[in-house]
């Protein structure tokens, strides 16, 4: 899990990039310490909400047609793409009717998914994510590939840790479906004008990572959902 320029994508190599990895290089042992954090930590809470993620599996099924999980291709280290697990919240093919983000009373979310939604119970499922070591508990949270594309090469640098379930970014946006409330085109105005301003706060994470930082945003999003 700790960056090394030789195996960062020719697509991600540029000197901004380069500053990062070499910077994120110096910080072996606290990744390290991430990610057996999160090994051990992501398997106690899978046996602890086995029987809670049982349950709300059996509503999803009960409320509308279509698959329990929703798995959805994102971007994680290295500009790795992966198939990212949730409880599927929306009417099954939601992303081939609509934008790949989600605004404020958006008609594609089930009863059931807007619940889901507001609780982040619908990001259980990530909990495998992590073990499987496509995610981190703490990171960037990981973007569809069509918003990838549009990074700067400085945004490029998010890329060189796994994506992560929670970040500071999403404590702060955790309502961004009402930025995109009535708006005629979600998708434009998602890249043009809030993912640079998220980049700042994930870049920012970047540059300050450590196992102490994660575990206070870890406290803070329990207090933001709860």
């Amino acid at each position: 899990m700790v960056p090394s320029w030789d195996r960062v994508p020719e697509e991600m190599r540029n000197p901004i990039c380069q500053w990062y990895c070499d910077y994120l290089s110096q910080k072996k042992a606290t990744l390290i310490a991430k990610r057996i954090f999160d090994i051990i930590f992501s398997v106690v809470l899978i046996i602890m909400l086995a029987v809670p993620m049982l349950i709300i599996a059996v509503m999803i099924k009960k409320d509308s047609e279509g698959p329990v999980l929703y798995r959805q291709e994102r971007v994680t280290q290295y500009g790795r793409v992966f198939k990212i697990f949730k409880f599927r919240t929306m009417v099954q093919d939601a992303d081939k009717i609509g934008a790949h983000v989600t605004a404020l009373g958006d008609s594609r979310i089930t009863k059931v998914g807007e619940k889901l939604r507001k609780s982040r119970l619908d990001e259980f499922p990530q909990l495998f994510n992590v073990l499987l070591g496509d995610m981190s508990f703490v990171g960037v949270r990981p973007e569809a590939v069509r918003y990838v594309e549009a990074y700067t090469d400085e945004m490029k640098a998010t890329l060189l840790l796994p994506a992560g379930v929670t970040s500071m970014t999403s404590i702060l946006y955790k309502d961004e479906s009402e930025l995109l409330d009535g708006v005629e085109n979600p998708d434009e105005v998602y890249v043009n004008r809030i993912l640079p301003e998220k980049m700042k706060y994930n870049l920012e994470y970047i540059k300050n990572v450590s196992l102490l930082y994660d575990i206070k945003t870890l406290i803070q999003t329990l207090k933001r959902v709860l």
